[in-house]
């Protein structure tokens, strides 16, 4: 009886070993697709008022995690009995993300001019249906980013137990949602964190004072910067999968750095789409 238990703890620890190691091979796997998770949950958590801030950030996270625990028995079910639809599943999430990116591109260069009294006269209920509409395009962008990112994990387990790929790439996809927007809700908050600084050392410690006032005067910077970075991850991830998928794009484009390929393929197919929704809504208008 007491050898039986305690091979059952042998077997466990045995599970645990296979699990720690697939996990740490999953999460160097993904760890690009996360780095662009980050760029854009960023990107997309920015522009609101600063006690918003965390509300909105708090609603993705949640809706991301509503994504995972979607995606995730579905992945396990298709790679069990219908691995070949997971390709087309991906490509059809490409042309999202390459629609979102060329159209923020198209916004940069073309931005939208708001009367100063429209904005002012802005009822809260106006800023929350704003609030509402970005809160679910983060979420639909994570949703993509999630399936790559679940997809990419679960060929790292292949041919391993199922137990070993649920926990593995169930893993994964925690680490992807926590992660991220754990960072993102500490870059958001840097500008208070550096007036506290401010405020707690302004008579007692020049060196930290300048420290508060550099964290105030970089968010700005830093969420600039993040969203040009979200844009260009957007536009790679799309373009990195049907560079990867479609062997007529590979064949094309194979003079190309590997990373120019991807970002040209995502801006010509996001450009292509934006096209066609401008001349759908003229048509309709009409």
């Amino acid at each position: 009886m007491a050898i039986g238990f305690f091979a059952v703890f042998d077997d466990i620890a045995a599970l645990l070993d296979d699990v720690a190691m697939m996990s740490k091979v999953a999460t160097k796997k993904t760890a690009g697709v996360l780095g662009d998770d980050l760029a854009v949950g960023a990107e997309q958590a920015s522009g609101f008022v600063a006690s918003r801030e965390l509300p909105v950030l708090w609603a993705i996270t949640k809706g991301s995690l509503r994504n995972k625990l979607i995606i995730l028995p579905i992945a396990f079910l298709l790679t069990a009995f219908a691995s070949w639809i997971i390709i087309p599943i991906l490509m059809v999430g490409g042309l999202y993300l390459a629609f979102e990116g060329a159209e923020k591109v198209y916004e940069y260069f073309f931005p939208v001019v708001h009367n100063i009294e429209q904005v002012r006269r802005l009822s809260e209920q106006d800023i929350l249906d704003y609030e509402a509409k970005k809160i679910k395009s983060a979420i639909r962008t994570d949703f993509i980013l999630s399936i790559e990112i679940i997809v990419i994990a679960l060929g790292t387990v292949l041919g391993k137990p199922l137990i070993v790929q649920i926990l593995v790439v169930s893993f994964v996809a925690l680490l992807a949602t926590i992660g991220v927007y754990g960072f993102v809700a500490l870059l958001v908050r840097m500008d208070d964190f550096g007036l506290k600084i401010i405020a707690f050392s302004a008579t007692r410690n020049r060196f930290l004072t300048l420290i508060g006032k550099m964290l105030v005067t970089a968010l700005p910077k830093v969420i600039r910067l993040l969203t040009i970075v979200g844009t260009l991850a957007m536009l790679l991830v799309a373009g990195g999968i049907f560079v990867h998928n479609v062997h007529f794009i590979e064949l094309s484009l194979h003079f190309m750095p590997i990373l120019l390929a991807e970002f040209l393929t995502g801006l010509l197919l996001g450009t292509l789409l934006l096209l066609f929704e401008n001349l759908f809504v003229k048509i309709k208008n009409r």
